[in-house]
């Protein structure tokens, strides 16, 4: 009888968790708390699904302050819904200043990849450094031998130095206009000097700007690093080597001189979808998306994929990642960050399901939402 009773009872706890989980909806803009009843501080982030569970990676964010004081948060969901808080995945030094990820630097959009090879997990990331703005442009890289961290970091560089992209050609290689040229920015003849690679060749020697990120694996086990270089001016595909811990100095560039950050990238039906947004700070603005046939383009430009109020404050939110539902065909997530530049720890999380309409993906906002909106 009492066996019976505790099934009875681990049933009708099963039936109410997912109940629960169907029920307690997604509820974008609103606060997400943790296990422990704490807003989820895991802002610019990436997840990673890995032996059914998914982890959340993201910026632990201070109260009035952008910078990194803590490090990398890590939190594992089963039901994308309810987050335990695992662990600082990544901690910043606090000893050393002349440390690149001393206390006080700049970590944003941390992504995490797992390497089936080399059975590491691959940390990469944007890294300014302390007392220098965003003047140094880096990805960072940390390593480790579990998915919860802790992370070990290896090192900070500027990618793909001494390599041109692919897709730019000679006459573009063998310009000799500097900026010096242009005394005046943002003229059409500074913007075409930026589309035919003016800071590509400037950076040419010491590497490119690398700022807002995210990275892709695609279908057949190759990963990409795309992020916003050259001023922001344009975004960059890169390809990372098998092991996933370096450039191979293959690239292209993307929407040249378009003035693009906060890259994010899915592919559905043979297609590639590259949804970003402009530079404005801290303020929202429209969303912005391209579609090609390969992560190597060429890219075509298809507008704003938002619709409906606010679409064009991409509903008051920034991209920073898009997550395919593991178990389900064509359903993915965009997840956005409602930066709040006055309280760097209230910034709220926009998830909104990516609809498909006449085959091209489509934000709508909702108020909330479960998975069941995708079949």
């Amino acid at each position: 009888m009492k066996k019976n009773i505790v099934v009875l009872f681990i049933l009708f706890s099963m039936f109410s968790t997912a109940q629960t989980t169907l029920g307690r909806l997604i509820t974008p803009g609103q606060l997400w708390k943790d296990d422990r009843g704490i807003h989820i501080n895991a802002h610019g982030g990436g997840i990673l699904f890995q032996n059914g569970i998914y982890y959340w990676y993201g910026e632990h964010k201070d109260e009035y302050s952008c910078q990194a004081y803590i490090g990398v948060n890590c939190y594992s969901s089963m039901d994308l819904i309810n987050w335990h808080y695992e662990s600082v995945a990544l901690s910043v030094v606090n000893n050393d200043e002349k440390a690149d990820i001393t206390s006080g630097c700049t970590i944003e959009r941390p992504k995490v990849i797992y390497n089936s090879k080399t059975k590491k997990y691959v940390m990469w990331f944007h890294l300014e450094l302390k007392g220098q703005g965003y003047k140094a442009a880096r990805v960072g890289l940390a390593v480790s031998d579990n998915v919860t961290g802790p992370f070990l970091f290896i090192r900070s560089y500027r990618p793909n130095a001494g390599k041109y992209p692919l897709n730019m050609t000679s006459e573009q290689k063998n310009s000799t206009l500097t900026e010096a040229d242009f005394p005046k920015k943002w003229t059409s003849e500074w913007t075409s000097a930026v589309k035919d690679g003016l800071f590509v060749r400037r950076d040419l020697a010491g590497g490119q700007m690398s700022r807002d990120m995210t990275i892709y694996v695609d279908d057949n086990g190759k990963a990409y690093h795309i992020f916003a270089s050259e001023e922001n001016q344009t975004i960059q595909i890169a390809e990372l080597a098998d092991d996933y811990m370096s450039h191979t100095g293959r690239y292209v560039r993307a929407l040249e001189g378009k003035h693009n950050e906060a890259p994010t990238v899915l592919k559905k039906d043979g297609k590639y979808y590259l949804i970003t947004s402009d530079c404005t700070g801290w303020a929202p603005n429209a969303a912005r998306m391209a579609v090609a046939d390969s992560l190597f383009g060429t890219w075509t430009e298809l507008g704003n994929p938002c619709v409906g109020t606010d679409a064009n404050l991409t509903f008051n939110s920034q991209g920073t990642y898009i997550l395919k539902i593991e178990g389900k065909k064509d359903a993915f997530i965009f997840m956005a960050d409602r930066w709040n530049p006055n309280i760097q720890i209230d910034a709220r999380y926009i998830w909104l399901p990516i609809l498909f309409e006449n085959g091209k993906p489509v934000l709508k906002w909702f108020d909330n939402w479960n998975l069941n909106e995708f079949p």
